[in-house]
């Protein structure tokens, strides 16, 4: 493969094609990768499969490469890609087939819709922050609510925030400035900014197949957002899964504070090969907070990274 065919490819990939465009453009990778993760789920071991995707969060972009390295190295690239995707929609059909929707589109009925509607959102899907109190009081009362999730993930939306957890967070960040990266439709950013926070929601769109950016989300991509705010604090809800933009937060010599939400199943979000290797930070799970996350049936965990002094 020529060097400027490579790069065309590349530039392609940067789109963020969808896991079908994936599959006609790379019949191959995609047979490959369908036999690498059918093995893993036969074998029901949960850290192979974590292993399996940090084997393949490795750069496609390596300078100085040669020519007849270059198809070897896209051909690892597109894969890792395929299989980001393909544990991301078998995470979610495990999901949807634990919530008992066996035919038909996967919907609640009336009065499991309305508790969810009163309890979650403002209007339509546009979520508020959350009373842990009516939350603990009404959910048990939702009997439909493993649908939850799969209803609302393909519009981006992979957990909701209790009016707790925004206060708590607003105390952590403690009047510094603060810069969310990946903000998605910029949730957790209104709700901080709501408390006072100094915050600036970033996002580089990539997502716009699945996620409606309103104009307070900035478009701009980690690194470049991390340049432009100088932020003291950073914050990330759902990081991608062996994505290369959270090491460049570790590297931003002003950031005093990392604050990470995500799973307690670590091959479902988050860089965490850069989490274990870098060394300027302490990590944390905060236990107290990740009770915070709703709904529980999620096991989300609030990871603080603090700088070392």
């Amino acid at each position: 493969m020529k060097q400027a065919a490579y790069a065309r490819e590349l530039e392609w990939l940067k789109t963020n094609p969808a896991l079908d465009e994936l599959r006609a453009r790379y019949p191959q990778d995609w047979k490959a990768v369908q036999q690498e993760i059918a093995a893993i789920v036969e074998r029901g071991i949960a850290e192979e499969l974590n292993a399996y995707l940090a084997h393949y969060a490795v750069a496609a972009e390596a300078p100085g490469q040669r020519q007849q390295d270059l198809q070897s190295k896209l051909s690892h690239y597109v894969r890792g890609r395929m299989a980001r995707e393909s544990v991301k929609q078998l995470c979610s059909s495990t999901l949807a087939a634990a919530s008992g929707a066996k035919n038909g589109k996967l919907r609640f009925n009336l009065f499991n819709g309305f508790v969810a509607q009163k309890l979650l959102f403002a209007r339509e899907l546009e979520r508020k922050p959350v009373s842990l109190f009516w939350f603990r009081l009404l959910w048990p009362l939702v009997w439909q609510r493993k649908r939850l999730m799969p209803l609302v993930q393909p519009r981006g939306i992979y957990c909701f925030y209790s009016r707790e957890l925004v206060a708590q967070l607003a105390k952590l960040i403690a009047g510094r400035r603060c810069l969310e990266i990946g903000a998605g439709d910029g949730t957790l950013a209104r709700f901080l900014a709501a408390q006072g926070v100094q915050i600036t929601a970033t996002d580089n769109y990539a997502w716009g197949h699945a996620v409606k950016y309103p104009d307070s989300v900035i478009r701009l991509d980690a690194r470049a957002a991390l340049a432009a705010y100088t932020p003291e604090v950073v914050i990330c809800s759902w990081p991608p899964a062996q994505n290369d933009f959270e090491r460049d937060v570790f590297r931003t010599p002003g950031v005093q504070l990392y604050i990470v939400i995500g799973s307690r199943h670590q091959f479902a979000f988050g860089n965490w090969k850069d989490y274990c290797t870098q060394s300027e930070f302490e990590l944390e799970e905060d236990a107290r907070l990740s009770k915070m996350v709703l709904p529980p049936e999620l096991e989300s965990v609030v990871y603080v990274f603090r700088r070392k002094q």
